[in-house]
């Protein structure tokens, strides 16, 4: 059985039927969100206040497309080879993903100021749980919702490409609040799909566990996400 498999039924359905497992394992999901985020912000702080790593990551062009090669390959190796990876390997593999991630974002130290950066985070922190709770609480199925906006994602990914080459500063405004209000759908979409995983979860197996990591990288993924596109809205440049 596949992440993505679980037969998400109508929430009134679900609710009469929850599993005994539920509790612990939507607790796992967002304390691995939560240690994966502490640990992205440790390692970006750290990298940042190191002059001989910053200069490698930025001043070596391979280095950066390693890591950013590196990141890839462990969400698709990761979500594609869950039900092979056992529970200690996969959250090895999400937890250097949280490493290298707060690598590459070590720059948002030298870019915008601390006090924009602070503010930023906790506007995020307070945008991605109302959008979870609303996610977790909400009776309407947000199946349609996911479909639009992972269509918008990958339209956001495309036009990102493009204005690569454009670099035109309006587009990237415009590009900046898609994504806030497409990861803001993220949220409370993947919130509930996990929410119905986890209340259809038979026990508190490793492969159960190996679920809710995945559920954890997702939403880890939408608050990371949330956040740089908030950054570039309202983050104060140094």
């Amino acid at each position: 059985m596949d992440f993505n498999q679980f037969n998400y039924q109508s929430a009134a359905a679900q609710e009469a039927k929850v599993s005994v497992a539920f509790p612990a394992l939507m607790r796992k999901v967002y304390v691995w969100m939560t240690l994966a985020l502490v640990i992205t912000g440790f390692t970006a702080y750290f990298v940042a206040t190191n002059a001989t790593l910053l200069s490698l990551i930025y001043s070596t062009p391979a280095v950066m497309w390693i890591l950013i090669g590196v990141e890839l390959a462990i969400v698709i190796g990761v979500t594609a080879a869950i039900n092979r990876l056992s529970l200690p390997v996969a959250t090895l593999l999400f937890v250097l993903y949280s490493v290298i991630n707060g690598a590459l974002l070590s720059s948002i130290f030298l870019v915008y100021t601390m006090a924009s950066i602070a503010k930023v985070f906790f506007i995020t922190a307070g945008t991605f749980a109302a959008m979870s709770i609303y996610g977790y609480t909400t009776k309407t199925d947000l199946t349609s919702m996911g479909k639009i906006v992972m269509m918008a994602l990958i339209g956001l990914i495309i036009a990102t490409v493009v204005n690569l080459f454009l670099k035109s500063s309006g587009l990237d405004m415009i590009l900046s609040y898609a994504g806030v209000l497409i990861f803001v759908g993220l949220t409370a979409y993947d919130t509930q799909k996990i929410k119905q995983m986890c209340m259809q979860a038979p026990d508190m197996s490793e492969q159960m566990q190996k679920y809710a990591l995945i559920g954890a990288l997702s939403l880890y993924l939408d608050f990371i996400n949330l956040f740089i596109y908030l950054l570039r809205i309202f983050g104060r440049r140094e």
